[in-house]
């Protein structure tokens, strides 16, 4: 994509009532690996005792056979992560760990809550302390503190109490619970396996351990999970939902099925809303790949201009490499997608892109398909212009940083060094997913939010890392 390295909030799984509840939570976020690449953890429970372990870096780095084995039981919950706000740090990784006389605790938290440094400086009033800089241990706080007897009815109260996006996926000694805040922005599912209950943010960590989709969790809806079966409780009713459109056109796997749709088909309709939105003449289509891929293929059928791969990518980029000492031009780029000179020499090249932030990348992207020989190079993108910053779990800039927010289109053309330029607008987007497109945010492109939204001195919005 061109978005210059934006980052994701989280990935999440549980699994209840499996004897390899441990290698099932590893074997789901590896296939939510996508969602987090900074860290990843697992807790599990042996019914009786909550049993840790969490690393910087990949999945496959951070658990092996021996650190698995540390973590019996027949429950467990896993979690991915990107920083959005915190510092990328040990103690920042999660699930994060409550313990406590009347029960152990862990959460694993997808989304980015708005009102996280209210609620903390209140937590710290009554002078609670603080392990990380992670808005989620303001949940677990929050839950942990709450006056009720019955954890239920604390981690209820603590619900209610929150802002903005929260899917949770929590576990106990002898429970699995999932949450989803009342707006629904992060998607988070039900799945059955082998009599097991699962909780997953994507259908593919479904489909990789042969579960079966059951429902999405609704929002504002928190389910308690155990031995006797699925119990469900409304927490909030009568808001309507704000579905992450982003998360169709670029977080998502295009094998997940999320918010009812089939990721792959929405970016293929995007594709074609967008080439009747902005035709040009050209001789191929090609896609920015992966997350251009589907949106070119159904650009290419609607305008019946031939799909050809202009580009390909090299799937084997750790976190980091060492670069060259000599500075070579455009190397982040190269490294990761290649252009091909014989597909590309002297044709006139529609290029499709999922968004453009910042435009340094798009721009490099341009000129390394110019220098393979195009002779005229026509870019596509298969979302609106990106001019707002994202409270709710996306790690976009600030305005200031956002080229489409302090640049004309046709300056941002020039900029590109495009022929042309086209962005599906926002209710071509919308025509793009079978829900109804009120249930949608569209606050990075629209500006606007279905919360309220933090003031500039929060300093968990100082924290993102953008």
């Amino acid at each position: 994509m061109s978005g210059e390295g934006l980052k994701e909030a989280c990935g999440l799984f549980g699994i209840l009532n499996h004897p390899e509840a441990a290698r099932l939570a590893y074997l789901g976020l590896y296939a939510l690996q996508h969602r987090g690449e900074e860290s990843a953890g697992i807790v599990s429970s042996d019914g009786k005792e909550i049993h840790s372990h969490k690393g910087m870096g990949l999945v496959g780095d951070v658990f092996s056979e021996e650190t698995l084995e540390l973590l019996p039981g027949n429950a467990a919950i896993g979690h991915v992560r990107y920083s959005t706000t915190g510092s990328s740090h040990l103690r920042n990784a999660q699930p994060l760990l409550d313990d406590s006389p009347t029960g152990s605790l862990a959460v694993a938290h997808n989304g980015n809550l708005v009102n996280a440094a209210e609620l903390r400086a209140g937590l710290e009033a009554q002078g609670i302390s603080f392990q990380s800089t992670v808005d989620s241990e303001v949940i677990l706080q929050l839950i942990a503190r709450a006056d009720h007897a019955t954890l239920d009815e604390r981690i209820i109260e603590g619900a209610k109490k929150l802002l903005g996006a929260f899917s949770l996926v929590m576990l106990t000694e002898d429970r699995l619970i999932g949450l989803r805040d009342p707006q629904g922005f992060r998607p988070l599912l039900l799945g059955r396996f082998d009599g097991a209950h699962v909780l997953a943010s994507e259908t593919c960590a479904l489909d990789l351990i042969g579960a079966k989709l059951v429902r999405e969790i609704e929002p504002g809806e928190i389910v308690f999970l155990d031995a006797k079966g699925v119990r469900s409780v409304k927490y909030v009713s009568g808001t309507t939902p704000a579905h992450c459109l982003f998360e169709h056109v670029y977080f998502a796997r295009p094998d997940s099925v999320i918010f009812g749709d089939p990721v792959e088909e929405v970016r293929y309709r995007l594709g074609k809303q967008l080439a009747q939105e902005h035709p040009a003449k050209a001789d191929l289509v090609m896609p920015v790949p992966d997350s251009g891929n589907f949106a070119a293929l159904g650009f290419s059928h609607e305008s019946g201009i031939p799909f050809a791969w202009g580009m390909v990518r090299n799937h084997y980029i750790g976190r980091t490499f060492i670069q060259p000492q000599q500075k070579i031009r455009d190397f982040k780029v190269r490294v990761k997608l290649n252009p091909l000179r014989h597909v590309l020499e002297g044709k006139r090249v529609i290029v499709v892109d999922d968004s453009i932030i910042r435009g340094t990348t798009s721009k490099s992207r341009i000129r390394s398909i110019r220098e393979a020989g195009a002779t005229e190079v026509h870019m596509r993108i298969s979302c609106p212009p990106t001019k707002h910053p994202c409270f709710y779990g996306i790690d976009f800039p600030t305005e200031e940083e956002l080229i489409a927010a302090t640049h004309s289109l046709e300056e941002i053309r020039k900029f590109l060094n495009a022929d042309t330029l086209g962005y599906i607008s926002i209710e071509g987007m919308l025509k793009a997913v079978s829900g109804n497109p009120s249930h949608y945010c569209t606050a990075c492109w629209s500006g606007q939010y279905p919360t309220k939204i933090p003031s500039a001195g929060d300093k968990f919005v100082l924290e993102k890392k953008c």
